[in-house]
């Protein structure tokens, strides 16, 4: 159970730390007359920490997004706080339950956001229209472009098994299946960076790759720096290509790459769609490049497709995957 929400709003307006940690605990409504608080002895406090209490939510959140954005995922907002047993228990079932945790790796990017004693962040609780007041942990659903899909109680998610104090794992993977993103194709995306590239007169820079991938990460990654992004930007149109959650994903790596290799794999494109060069070094795919032989590899494939990168930038790009915090 969550907060009851008469009782929040008197929370609210009395400012009563004793009860407002008591959120699993049954309630009375705000007309009966007052009950005496259980002792902190009677409720041990959660001791794992999920929500950041110094943190930036609204940073947090626009940099969700941005990420979102990219790879077609949703933003998932878990509105809550450290006190709250319900909010480390449904982040536990995030974490642990298997099939949630692929759900969640695969097709969203999770925000905590904390609202304290329910006085903060609250400009972004009315700006999501989240009902914290029924209770919380509460879930927001934004789509790349921040707009809200859902915004969802999580007392529907919680088991209704007798006796049972814990989230049901299907209701919470049923609710998250029913709203991630419609996959894209393969196909399409690269019609449409190649689009880009011929009105901009720039190749493209086509990596694919896979949630589970750690490389693949490692090297998004490297092409999000600030001192990296802007150089590749000169020559390039990024695109990665997702080969399991893309539609025909993993069939337009094995067309461009039948000898399969792992991945990450990159391969420069003309902006007509031909080749101009790909990871198959000397030895082998070099994924990111972490390597010599590999970087070297890498420092081929750059100067092999420049059109604006001189040789300056070309020397610090890869200059920058030998430094120790690539």
């Amino acid at each position: 159970m969550k907060l009851h929400a008469t009782l929040l709003i008197a929370l609210a307006a009395l400012a009563s730390p004793t009860l407002a940690q008591n959120s699993a605990a049954p309630q009375q409504p705000a007309t009966s007359p007052a009950q005496p608080a259980p002792t902190p002895e009677a409720k041990p406090q959660p001791t794992e920490k999920v929500y950041d209490e110094a943190a930036d939510a609204g940073k947090q959140i626009e940099a969700a997004l941005a990420k979102a954005a990219k790879e077609n995922q949703r933003v998932l907002i878990q509105w809550g706080g450290n006190w709250c047993p319900w909010c480390i228990k449904l982040h536990a079932t995030f974490k642990n339950d298997k099939a949630i945790a692929r759900e969640l790796l695969y097709e969203y990017v999770v925000v905590n956001v904390d609202i304290g004693r329910f006085n903060k962040n609250l400009d972004l609780v009315e700006k999501y229209k989240a009902d914290i007041k029924s209770g919380v942990p509460y879930l927001t659903l934004l789509d790349a472009k921040g707009n809200v899909v859902v915004n969802q109680e999580t007392g529907a998610l919680e088991s209704k098994e007798p006796g049972k104090a814990e989230h049901d794992t299907r209701a919470v993977l049923e609710f998250l299946k029913k709203h991630q993103a419609e996959p894209r194709a393969a196909s399409n995306v690269l019609e449409n960076a190649l689009s880009t590239a011929r009105a901009d007169n720039k190749r493209v820079f086509l990596h694919f790759g896979a949630p589970w991938c750690g490389w693949c990460h490692k090297l998004e990654a490297w092409m999000a720096r600030p001192d990296v992004a802007p150089l590749l930007a000169k020559d390039f149109v990024d695109l990665k290509v997702d080969t399991d959650r893309m539609t025909g994903g993993q069939e337009l790596l094995n067309k461009f790459n039948p000898k399969p290799g792992g991945i990450p794999w990159i391969i420069i494109l003309n902006a007509d769609g031909s080749k101009i060069i790909d990871s198959n070094g000397p030895n082998g795919n070099t994924g990111f490049p972490a390597a010599d032989d590999e970087i070297a590899h890498f420092a081929k494939m750059l100067s092999t497709s420049a059109k604006n990168l001189t040789p300056d930038d070309q020397t610090r790009l890869v200059e920058s995957l030998k430094s120790k915090d690539k």
